[in-house]
């Protein structure tokens, strides 16, 4: 059942997600919108963040290594269990600027995705695409990644523009490089781009709280470290021509039993994903 958004705020976002920014989405797989959210939204994640950093699901990862001078912690899928993640996703605007970026009459809720670096973290979040690791096909999709600290241009997530548009690369584990997911040599392997950055157009944004960072889940990203504490949390949404993909190794996040009761190809249609709005 799609939350029902009255037509004021449909229209308020509109006004900010103009046509401009709609096709500037669609060129460069990644776009920046600034001051869309409310500070009531952001005390609201920040709630959400500290709650689940204190009751961490199974799902928690240590992304950084253990001689770190920083901690990089990741949590996935914890929209049931926080009731200020979910009360965020499903009230808040951002899955009206997921349809209309993605040019879709529904958006339809993924998963979510914590992810916190404390002050002088050294790890870096490497370049990759997202999709690859996933249990989807289908090219109508938004990530949106939204700060509630302010996030400096060398600690924020940049892009290559375009390249979503490309191939789908070899996704591998962040902290061995090891190809967990699709058999080794099945697809090409990311080119290295921070040691030759000057060749890709890289894009990304200096960033205050209440910004927003929508995506596309081929479009290659990554992060550096974090020279202050950067706690971020990312909605991934799903459009109309998405199917279930099954894959017959563990996706990130995974899907537990989905295999059983959703089809090859099927439409996304399960508690799991529940529709958020429609146009």
């Amino acid at each position: 059942m799609s939350h029902r958004f009255n037509s004021e705020i449909v229209e308020h976002v509109k006004s900010i997600v103009t046509q401009n920014v709609v096709d500037e989405y669609q060129r460069d797989g990644a776009v920046c919108i600034r001051q869309i959210l409310t500070q009531d939204e952001i005390d609201l994640l920040k709630s959400g963040i500290d709650r689940n950093l204190k009751h961490p699901s199974s799902r928690v990862k240590i992304a950084s290594k253990p001689d770190d001078t920083g901690l990089f912690t990741e949590d996935f899928c914890n929209w049931q269990n926080n009731e200020y993640y979910k009360k965020f996703i499903f009230e808040s605007s951002i899955s009206i600027v997921a349809g209309l970026l993605m040019r879709s009459k529904t958006t339809r809720l993924y998963h979510d995705h914590m992810l916190v670096k404390e002050a002088n973290t050294k790890q870096i979040t490497p370049w990759h695409q997202d999709q690859p690791y996933y249990n989807i096909d289908g090219f109508q999709n938004c990530s949106i990644w939204i700060p509630v600290d302010p996030v400096s241009r060398y600690s924020t997530v940049e892009f290559i523009a375009g390249s979503h548009h490309g191939k789908w690369l070899m996704p591998r584990t962040f902290m061995d490089n090891k190809a967990k997911w699709f058999p080794e040599g099945t697809l090409e392997d990311l080119p290295d781009i921070e040691n030759e950055r000057e060749k890709y157009p890289i894009i990304g944004w200096e960033l205050e709280p209440r910004d927003i960072v929508c995506f596309h889940m081929l479009t290659l990203h990554g992060a550096r470290g974090a020279d202050q504490r950067r706690r971020a949390f990312s909605v991934r949404f799903l459009g109309d021509d998405i199917t279930h993909a099954p894959r017959t190794w563990k996706t990130s996040p995974e899907f537990e039993e989905l295999s059983n009761e959703l089809a090859v190809r099927a439409k996304m249609n399960h508690s799991l994903f529940p529709i958020l709005w429609e146009q």
